[in-house]
């Protein structure tokens, strides 16, 4: 079955050219870096291959490499090359993760078995891939919610942690932020993803005509039901409720939800019928629950029960790095709906992006990226003319720089030190000091 690439890595050039030359003979496929750097802009779910990487490096080491290509694919298999004084870190390694670790002086027989093991593993692992897509259970979250920063990294894996289980969630975020996107994700993560998505506007519930909206309702249970009628809740059996903007439901209905959740029975209108619900409730709140809790407007019991996991949803203000890369998706999008070519925006237009607050959030920033594809004025608000101090300002600036360019040339971290003018040993404490470790995953680095 072995198919994909062997991505090599030591900065030992006699080292690597030699394991590339024994590797090639046993017909491997080889592609060769010196720098951890330059191999992690392609650790990512799509990556059809394998790492093999020596663990003493200067800049970045194995372990950490490890550490980063775990964040981006826990199955993405990464072998360690050690020294006869790091087995131990080695072993540790594999606890850590690792799919398996070579020791120095190697035979070229000994790690061709391994690397085809390796191969194997991945080839089946995108295969499950591929069938889970065409089955429509894949799991495309680094596309529903694109970013490289630590918080976007952390909701997604806490999303790919709790999607199994049937545990209740509220997802707490700003206006435009994805909070629905979130919870349709953790839905189709679930195995629930095949049964129904059912979302309800708390805030848009008719007055008078909550519990038949939400309960169903029997024929004759009040003038004008002239027949029975599954209530919202009913609709979902099986599936997902989400109850969007929950803090903005009337306390009346706040009390019959309360009983929803703890017993997991409805009964519609004009019935002593009990109905079984088998449901997963998903809660979305602008607003921080606790201090409506605290201020009397919301259930503290209601609180505690949607408050089994709590997902956070950044601003785009805090995850500015975030931002190019969004954009780019975002304008591909858009061109793909107006059948428009694509329009590749320049680094100066994605840093200035990058500069920028939006308070709408994501929202904001698909309603840019529309409106620069159609060709409008696509500027929403101006950078604010007070806020951090000189130092800060000037930070910022070079962070959404770097971060734009890294975003407008697909992350070839070459052609980006090239385009700023700087060198590569720049670019890279550069990219450290601002946290920009990665570049989009999946991209590959000029050759």
């Amino acid at each position: 079955m072995m198919q994909g690439t062997v991505f090599l890595v030591d900065d030992d050039a006699m080292m690597r050219s030699s394991t590339q030359q024994s590797l090639e003979l046993a017909g491997f496929t080889v592609r060769c870096f010196e720098a951890a750097e330059d191999v992690l802009n392609l650790a990512g779910p799509r990556l059809n291959g394998v790492i093999l990487s020596d663990i003493r490096m200067p800049q970045m080491d194995g372990m950490t490499l490890l550490h980063h290509c775990r964040e981006v694919d826990a199955d993405l298999p990464v072998i360690l090359i050690t020294g006869h004084a790091d087995v131990q870190l080695a072993v540790e390694a594999m606890r850590r993760g690792a799919y398996d670790f070579i020791e120095k002086p190697f035979s070229p027989q000994g790690l061709a078995l391994v690397l085809r093991r390796a191969l194997d593993h991945r080839a089946l692992v995108l295969d499950n891939r591929r069938l889970r897509a065409a089955a429509g259970k894949d799991d495309d979250l680094e596309t529903r919610l694109a970013g490289r920063s630590a918080a976007i990294i952390a909701l997604r894996h806490q999303l790919r942690t709790i999607g199994a289980s049937d545990t209740d969630a509220l997802i707490i975020g700003p206006t435009g932020a994805g909070k629905e996107v979130v919870a349709r994700a953790l839905h189709d993560v679930s195995a629930r993803a095949a049964k129904p998505f059912v979302a309800i506007n708390c805030a848009g519930l008719p007055a008078g005509m909550i519990e038949s909206e939400l309960f169903g309702h029997e024929a004759g249970a009040f003038a004008g039901a002239m027949r029975a009628r599954f209530g919202r809740f009913e609709h979902a059996r099986g599936g997902t409720v989400l109850l969007d903007e929950v803090g903005q439901m009337p306390p009346e209905a706040q009390a019959k939800l309360l009983r929803v959740l703890q017993d997991r029975v409805i009964t519609r209108l004009g019935s002593n019928e009990v109905i079984a619900l088998d449901i997963r409730f998903i809660a979305t709140s602008t607003n921080d629950l606790a201090q409506d809790v605290a201020q009397g407007r919301f259930r503290e019991d209601l609180f505690w029960r949607l408050n089994v996991v709590t997902l956070q949803i950044p601003p785009l203000a805090a995850r500015r790095e975030d931002i190019p890369l969004l954009f780019l998706q975002l304008a591909r999008e858009a061109g793909a709906r107006h059948s428009v070519p694509d329009r590749i925006p320049p680094p100066e237009l994605l840093a200035d992006l990058a500069a920028r607050d939006w308070p709408g959030n994501v929202r904001q920033l698909r309603n840019a990226a529309e409106r620069y594809v159609l060709g409008l004025d696509w500027m929403t608000n101006a950078l604010p003319e007070d806020g951090p101090h000189l130092a800060q300002r000037v930070a910022s600036f070079e962070r959404s720089v770097i971060a734009g360019a890294i975003a407008a040339h697909d992350g070839h971290l070459r052609r980006v030190y090239e385009s700023l003018g700087i060198s590569r040993k720049t670019l890279y404490e550069k990219m450290q000091k601002h946290g920009l470790a990665r570049a989009a995953e999946g991209d590959l680095p000029d050759p």
